[in-house]
């Protein structure tokens, strides 16, 4: 199948729209235009003209760059009603279905998690794939994102649970450079390669370290999970010295970093996913808030992620206001001091500070001319958007993925008129559902959640 199902790139004016650009140079305009020529922004500005090109009456809508997701793991998607009360949470529901996974079922979860991203208005993912079980696995989330037409950066990572002083060899490497990514073709540059080290909370030091001296070699980005609780089994400043760190390399959580972990990230550039919802639900002996207020205050580039359904769903909305909340100082504490998180920074977070910590920055992230063009339409006079006062706060505090209208991604239309485009929904969730099920009943009494009427541990949750 074609790049993107063949949807074709257009050269559109977005006419009289309300628009963020996240470009501090730009700012937010009341009213302008945004021109776009062969997937590119040609031009920002009141009163554009641009003869020959299709005109998108952006009236009443507010238009801002697409939002970027920094961690999803996109192989789980179909999993995201797997846990139950009773003790089977996240860890316990992905440990007992991880080895269930065809490739198919990859794909349908991949491709199922690139549609509800697009619907929300997300146009850059990091496919932090964590899970890699054979080489067809690897194909068949490769092809859904073909297919699907998003950004995204594809990080291979290990097979669930390796052993912890077993070194990831990552035999399958060359081969998935050499079909997918010395081929322009495959992707047209929508989608770049990178990889997931288990790091010291899921693997022995040396071993982390070896895998890092021929990441070092190999010159791909790197991305960890850090200390999400305690202990910090994850040092930045020896990081640091041993030049790990800087714009190629992704933490993500580290609820548990330090002051001289922070101090060394931000001297290298090296940025910070914060998965808000899990960074709670999961960061049992941290404290979260701290921990995203200290980053902020250490000069730390914060980004946003979901990180798996079955703890939060891709809804990078929801996470931008979520945060937002979450960024208050506590009296009596030492992050009394900082700064509130801003709107404008909860929207930088969700945009361009994930174009920097996937390195492209120089690609997307905001609305400047000569980046490419993804972008994203968002109706301002829906029940729950209307009245708009301030056009960021509206985005923020206001929207959800049902208000998102038109999303477009290097110049190729995803969403428009609030319905997907190019994407065949019910064949997609009706061949998820069918991955879904049969996973649930391979993994058989592994799978127990409780039952609402007695209490007992039973296969589905209905009442005894």
């Amino acid at each position: 199948m074609p790049v993107a199902g063949g949807r074709p790139r257009g050269n559109y004016l977005i006419k009289d729209g309300a628009v963020i650009t996240v470009d501090r140079a730009i700012g937010t305009l009341p009213k302008a235009d945004v021109l776009v020529r062969d997937g590119r922004i040609d031009a920002v500005g009141e009163n554009l003209q641009a003869p020959g090109v299709e005109v998108i009456d952006a009236s009443g809508k507010i238009v801002m760059p697409g939002l970027i997701d920094s961690h999803y793991h996109m192989w789980s998607t179909i999993g995201r009603s797997f846990l139950a009360d009773g003790g089977f949470e996240y860890f316990e529901a992905k440990w007992a279905t991880s080895e269930l996974y065809s490739a198919e079922d990859f794909y349908n979860s991949v491709l199922l998690g690139l549609a509800e991203l697009a619907y929300g208005g997300v146009t850059t993912v990091h496919n932090w794939s964590h899970n890699n079980r054979s080489p067809q696995h690897v194909d068949a989330e490769l092809r859904a994102h073909r297919e699907a037409g998003l950004r995204a950066r594809y990080a291979m990572g290990h097979i669930d649970r390796m052993p912890p002083d077993q070194v990831n060899k990552y035999e399958d490497l060359p081969r998935v450079r050499e079909k997918w990514f010395d081929d322009p073709s495959q992707f047209e540059g929508l989608v770049h390669l990178g990889v997931n080290l288990r790091g010291p909370i899921q693997s022995e030091i040396r071993v982390f370290h070896e895998e890092m001296q021929t990441m070092l070699r190999l010159g791909l980005p790197v991305a960890i999970h850090a200390s999400q609780a305690a202990p910090n089994v994850d040092d930045a400043a020896d990081y640091e010295k041993r030049g790990y760190l800087g714009p190629n390399f992704l933490f993500c959580h580290y609820i548990m970093a330090t002051d001289s972990d922070r101090a060394a990230m931000a001297r290298t550039g090296t940025a910070l996913s914060f998965s808000t919802h899990s960074e709670l639900r999961l960061g049992d002996t941290g404290d979260a808030r701290r921990a995203l207020m200290k980053a902020r205050e250490a000069g730390v580039t914060v980004t946003l992620s979901s990180d798996a359904t079955s703890l939060c769903p891709p809804n990078m909305l929801e996470m931008m206001r979520f945060t937002w909340s979450l960024g208050v100082p506590w009296k009596g504490t030492d992050t009394e001091r900082i700064d509130r998180i801003g709107l404008h920074e909860a929207i930088e977070m969700a945009t361009i500070n994930g174009a920097r910590a996937l390195g492209l920055a120089d690609v997307t992230g905001s609305l400047t001319p000569g980046k490419r063009a993804d972008i994203i339409l968002i109706s301002a006079e829906d029940v729950n958007t209307a009245p708009i006062g301030n056009i960021e706060t509206a985005v923020v505090l206001a929207a959800t993925p049902a208000n998102v209208d038109t999303v477009m991604v290097d110049g190729r239309i995803l969403k428009r008129n609030g319905q997907l485009v190019g994407f065949d929904v019910p064949a997609i969730v009706g061949r998820a559902k069918r991955s879904a099920e049969r996973i649930r009943s391979a993994a058989g009494g592994l799978l127990r959640p409780v039952c609402p009427g007695c209490g007992n541990p039973v296969f589905r949750a209905t009442a005894c």
